[in-house]
């Protein structure tokens, strides 16, 4: 009885393995062969800006899927100017159809609101005043519509270095 019950033990460790070493390498994939965009950071409430090490991010571009919202689920597709930063064209359920020049970003809603990239952006402790600039989120983006945040970046896109 002790063997079965260490057995499941450890194909479940093993199997808990694996699904972390794919999520990681899926992330590490992401950030070599993905497409570099610039989204434009929303003002939020001042007081929840800064909350420690981190700050809340909210993406412009989400106010405007609020206003087209068809479904929980489903992709933003933007377009990209040459210096990177996006322009919302439409939303779409289903990863197809994708036009030339068009890239499309994994959305999902629910009560707490709008989710494209990711919502914090964690920094070192005291160095809160460095990223009063934020004006864009850099992020990763691959084929399939998932993006890895890369950084922040100031107006003239340029990335903000903590140190």
């Amino acid at each position: 009885m002790k063997t079965i019950k260490n057995i499941l033990i450890g194909v479940n460790l093993i199997g808990l393995l694996l699904i972390f070493n794919f999520s990681v390498k899926s992330k590490e994939t992401i950030l070599e062969e993905g497409e570099f965009v610039l989204l434009a950071l929303a003002p939020i409430d001042p007081r929840s800006l800064m909350q420690g090490d981190y700050m809340d991010l909210r993406y412009a571009i989400t106010d405007t899927i609020a206003m087209n919202k068809s479904s929980k689920r489903g992709f933003c597709i933007v377009r990209l100017y040459e210096d990177h930063t996006a322009q919302f064209v439409r939303l779409q359920e289903n990863r197809t159809p994708l036009n030339n020049g068009e890239i499309l970003i994994e959305y999902t809603s629910s009560n707490r609101g709008f989710n494209i990239g990711s919502p914090s952006y964690f920094f070192q402790e005291g160095m809160a005043e460095k990223f009063d600039s934020a004006f864009f989120g850099g992020l990763k983006i691959d084929a399939e519509g998932n993006s890895v945040l890369i950084g922040l970046y100031n107006r003239e896109k340029k990335l903000i270095n903590p140190k």
